[in-house]
């Protein structure tokens, strides 16, 4: 199926992790042209981008931005535009997690701050970045809607002991999706916003964390399909929702990629295979 993705413009936060590599190359295997949003790795992810990946270099751009900065992010989306001539889809995927858990009573406030500033304000900032960028370029003649996709997490949902930081600042994506989406079609009638709601997904930044002794038994225990996801899982459903012909009347949704997660046991234990799940997501 031709998704309606050749030559339309990806700003993609975060590409230097392992979701924003899958997103990066997801979008490029569609044919779409690249704006890739790096902070601590961008050095690094530009040097990859001009060796060719995730797709021809004329069609890919490496920007610096630290999300959290307003005035950082909007620069590079100002970039982006000076180089394609406008930005049609963006995808908000910059986060950070703690990997040490604290309950809040024992949690600095510094830490709190930190999370904060990145996964929320970071994603308000983006979001308000790209609507001052669709205001400037207008929506496309031929009625194509652009699209807006925050990365969020189940911990929005679920909560997350030891991580209340994270977990807040996922939570809060429903809201500023519910009404973004409101938003964002006074500037382009056409134009869709979304959430993606990944569960446990292979990452660097999530790796620590699932090579723990118990890690995998007590995680697969909750979800119906006792597996992992891959940064490949989240980026094809990221695909899928900026499609303008796939998704043309998706908006406002939160679309949950992870393995039918419940917040209960699905499973005894002994029902868990820990070692062919590690093997399947590559984990030893």
């Amino acid at each position: 199926m031709d998704l309606g993705l050749t030559d339309r413009v990806a700003l993609i936060t975060g590409a230097s992790g392992g979701i924003g590599q899958a997103l990066a190359e997801a979008f490029a295997a569609e044919g779409a042209r690249l704006a890739l949003v790096a902070f601590r790795q961008w050095a690094a992810l530009e040097a990859r981008v001009a060796d060719g990946w995730p797709c021809a270099p004329e069609r890919a751009l490496a920007l610096p931005a630290d999300v959290s900065d307003p005035a950082q992010i909007e620069a590079a989306m100002r970039q982006a535009e000076a180089r394609f001539g406008r930005v049609d889809h963006c995808v908000v995927n910059a986060g950070i997690w703690v990997p040490r858990a604290e309950r809040l009573d024992a949690m600095a406030p510094a830490r709190a701050r930190a999370t904060l500033e990145v996964n929320l304000f970071g994603a308000l900032w983006t979001a308000r970045a790209f609507l001052q960028s669709l205001v400037r370029t207008g929506p496309r003649a031929a009625g194509e809607g652009a699209s807006l996709t925050f990365i969020g997490s189940t911990a929005g949902r679920f909560g997350e002991r030891g991580n209340v930081d994270y977990a807040a600042s996922k939570a809060a994506l429903y809201g500023i999706v519910r009404s973004l989406k409101n938003e964002i079609v006074t500037i382009d009638p056409g134009a869709r916003v979304n959430l993606i709601e990944p569960g446990w997904t292979v990452t660097a930044m999530a790796r620590g964390a699932l090579t723990a002794p118990d890690a995998i038994p007590r995680i697969a225990r909750t979800m119906a399909l006792r597996q992992l996801a891959t940064g490949a899982d989240i980026a094809h459903a990221a695909v899928f929702l900026a499609s303008p012909t796939a998704a043309r009347h998706v908006s406002g949704e939160v679309l949950t990629i992870a393995g039918g997660m419940e917040g209960r046991l699905l499973w005894e234990e002994a029902e868990i295979d820990a070692a062919a799940i590690r093997r399947r997501a590559g984990l030893e």
